[in-house]
Order: structure tokens, then C-alpha cells, then sequence
């Protein structure tokens, strides 16, 4: 039985009789929650993503480039790309992955729980050996172990929205879920730019904090029961297909895929080297007393257009336009240190990217949401999806080194404005959204 987005679920859900698995997609409603509200869902997915994504805020673009700093003063950029490059490559293919595994799981607690659960405290561990690696093969491996983790817990949270949120719901839920990443990504920023002079101390604290927000949010929200829904039989030919989805058949979910990369792409290939550009492009003698503000900029542009943008989406029906504002604001303040290069017009850029940055986040998800083709492999597909974030932090590392070392810091700007007006033209030729 497949459910209309504008119909009532029946109280005897579905999904655990396997066949709203087996036929619904993403523009259809899910089963009502097992306790409570969909309201409780929406406020419980901030503190959720921001335990995750304060991680991904504090370590690769602070702690981690001042741990390698300290290893090697004069192969920084370098070093910093190896690991980061690795890294992200493994993120890239773990979450896709992590996302295909937990469509398949049978358990009493759904499908995405014991991933959830599982991947941050794996990601915990492999913080505390990156706490005490003392070379750059040590500092490369444990970064990777981190990476993989985190995105095992991250690509099923992912699932949560096409899961159990109402298709009228899924703007105001993705601003919620958007706050909480950006907000936890800046205030990462800010955060370790406290534990400059200790990061071992930094990535405990952070491990601990992780386990501990992801624990609380599996028992107040708990999902279906999965064990009742029917196993297809496992092909590893099937399997490894899964993760091919035809731009052809499936237009629409092909170009948010695109837009989200090129997007992506031009931001963190210049964001991605904040604490060098801070160091030697706007020669700041110490980035840990600009860090705070730089973060709280961006925190307050993300605030203002995440709480505006995805309501209002839901209210006038209509993600494109969201989604192309965004991306061309974001190429704007690029324009910005590019043509001023100062800390002053770095901290302009700061705010104007905040605003189209959170903008995107608060829109860009809720539309994704909608061109999924199959809730069979909702967790699979957006892990697809978020290869478009994940592998602008794969390439961006190394080409964005490379341009550094050919042209200079200057040279990343040219590059992430035309990555980032691309990206808010491919959301256009999307048809099943408006």
C-alpha cells in the first residue's frame, strides 16, 4: 500500500508489515511515531546533528590542521591534504554503505538505531587514538577510522526525515535539522578554538559529548520495530547496483545531486583552508582570537535565514527558488576576500555565506527528501546524496592544495564562485518540485 502525501496514516503502521518499505517513496507520508509527537521528532533532531557535526566543525578545519602544524611547520599544506584527502574518500564510501546496511536491518529498535548507536561510539574510539597519534601516518589512519565512524551514525540519521516526517513537515524539520548543523559546525569552530593548546583534550571531549546526545535521542525518539518487514534475499551483485542510480530514469534526484556538489564543492575548497588563509593569506598572528567571532557570524546569518527559509518553503510550497538563492548569496561572498583581502572583509564573507549556507541547509534537504525514489533505501539513496558533501571534502584537500601551492591562497576564490553559481542553476531542470 502506498500512502498519499496528503492522506491520514492508519494507526496499525505499515512498516511493520514490510509493505510501505516495499512501495512508498519519498513524496509519501510515513506511519505516525511509535511515542509522542512529530513535533518532539523536530525539536530532538537539532541537539542530535549538532553533536555530530560540531565534530566535523572542530577537528578538520582547526584542531586537525593545528595538529599537523605541529608535527611538520613546514609541509603543513601538504600533510594537510594527504590526511584530509584520505580521509574524506573514506567518508565518501562509508555512508552510502552505512545507509544500504541499515535499509537491511531487522531489529527491534528499526533499522537505524543500532547504527546510530554503534557508528559514534566506534567514532569515539577513534578519536581517542587520533588524541594520541604523533605522526602523520598515525594522525592519517585515525582520521579515517573517525571519518568512517561518525558517518555510519550520520548516514542513517539522515534517513530519519523521509522516515517518519510528513512530506508538509519536511521544510520546518529540515531548518530544525539545519540549525542543528550548522550550528554545530560553527560552534565547533568556536569550540576548538579552546582546546588550541590541548586538542588531545578536545577530541575526548567531543567523543563523549557525541555518544552521550545520540544515546538520549534513540531512547526519547524510538523508531518501528524492522524485524517484521521482509528480507529481500542479499546479491552482492544487487548490492553493489544499488549504488548506481540512472540520471535518465531518475532526472530529478540526478540534479539535486549535482546542485548539492557543485555547491559543496565551491565552498569548502575556500573553507576548507580557513586556518591557513587566516594565518598566511590575512597574516593573523593568532587565528584563536578570531576564530569565536568568524563563528559567530556565520552563526548568526545561518540562524536568521534557516529559521526564515524553511518554514516559509513549507508555507508557499516551493523549494527551488530557496535552493538558487542560496547557492548564488554563497558565490557572492566568495567575491568578497577575493577582491579585499582582509580579516575585516573575511568576517563580511563570514555572514553572507552564513545566510546562504543556512538558507541551502534549511531547503535543500527538505528537497532532496522528495525526489528519493524508493523508501526501501532511503538511508542508501541520501548516502548517495551526501556524497555531494562528502567528496567536495575529498577532492577540495587536494586540488585546493595544489591551487594554493600553483597560484596561491588567492586562487581558491575564482574556483568556489563559479563551482557555487553552477550549483544554483542544476536545482532548475528538477520537475516533481516546485
Amino acid at each position: 500500500m502506498t500512502l498519499s502525501s496528503n492522506s491520514v496514516p492508519p494507526q496499525s503502521s505499515p512498516i511493520t508489515k514490510g509493505t510501505f518499505v516495499a512501495t512508498a517513496s519519498g513524496s509519501d507520508d510515513p506511519p505516525p511515531p511509535v511515542r509522542g509527537t512529530v513535533n518532539r521528532l523536530l525539536w530532538w533532531i537539532i541537539p542530535a546533528n549538532f553533536s555530530i557535526f560540531v565534530i566535523w566543525g572542530a577537528i578538520p578545519g582547526i584542531l586537525l590542521p593545528q595538529q599537523i602544524a605541529n608535527l611538520d611547520s613546514e609541509n603543513k599544506v601538504a600533510n594537510l591534504a594527504i590526511a584530509a584527502t584520505i580521509g574524506a574518500l573514506a567518508a565518501m564510501i562509508a555512508q552510502p554503505i552505512a545507509g544500504q546496511l541499515s535499509d537491511r536491518t531487522r531489529s527491534r529498535f528499526g533499522r537505524r538505531a543500532p547504527w546510530m548507536f554503534l557508528g559514534v561510539l566506534a567514532g569515539g574510539l577513534a578519536l581517542v587514538g587520533l588524541a594520541f597519534a604523533n605522526s602523520l601516518v598515525g594522525i592519517t589512519i585515525a582520521w579515517t577510522l573517525v571519518q568512517i565512524s561518525y558517518n555510519f551514525a550520520q548516514g542513517p540519521l539522515s534517513a530519519i526525515m523521509p522516515d517518519r516526517v510528513p512530506v508538509r513537515r519536511r521544510g520546518t524539520f529540515a531548518a530544525l535539522s539545519g540549525i542543528g548543523l550548522m550550528v554545530g559546525a560553527l560552534g565547533g569552530q568556536i569550540l576548538a578554538s579552546m582546546f588550541l593548546g590541548s586538542i588531545a583534550a578536545g577530541y575526548i571531549v567531543f567523543a563523549v559529548f557525541a555518544v552521550v546526545m545520540l544515546a538520549i535521542f534513540i531512547a526519547v525518539n524510538p523508531d518501528h520495530s524492522s524485524r517484521d518487514i521482509v528480507v529481500e534475499p542479499f546479491r552482492l551483485r544487487d548490492f553493489v547496483g544499488t549504488f548506481w542510480i540512472n540520471p535518465v530514469v531518475h532526472r530529478d534526484f540526478f540534479w539535486a545531486f549535482t546542485g548539492r556538489l557543485l555547491l559543496y564543492t565551491g565552498y569548502f575548497s575556500v573553507t576548507g583552508y580557513q586556518f591557513f588563509l587566516l594565518t598566511d593569506y590575512f597574516h593573523v598572528a593568532d587565528p584563536a582570537t578570531v576564530i569565536p567571532v568568524l563563528g559567530l557570524l556565520s552563526l548568526a546569518g545561518i540562524l536568521v535565514s534557516t529559521i526564515l527559509a524553511g518554514p516559509l518553503s513549507d508555507k508557499l510550497g516551493r523549494r527551488k527558488i530557496f535552493v538558487f538563492a542560496s547557492s548564488t548569496v554563497v558565490g557572492i561572498a566568495l567575491l568578497l576576500p577575493w577582491i579585499w583581502p582582509t580579516i575585516e572583509v573575511w568576517m563580511v564573507f563570514s555572514l553572507i555565506s552564513g545566510l546562504g549556507f543556512g538558507m541551502f541547509q534549511a531547503v535543500d534537504t527538505a528537497l532532496v527528501s522528495e525526489v528519493l525514489p524508493s523508501a526501501k533505501s532511503f538511508a542508501k539513496d541520501l548516502g548517495v546524496v551526501n556524497i555531494a558533501a562528502t567528496l567536495p571534502q575529498t577532492l577540495a584537500p587536494g586540488v585546493g592544495g595544489l591551487i594554493v601551492l600553483a597560484f596561491g591562497y588567492a586562487g581558491l576564490f575564482p574556483v568556489g564562485i563559479a563551482l557555487s553559481v553552477l550549483g544554483a542553476f542544476a536545482v532548475w531542470p528538477i520537475k516533481a518540485v516546485r
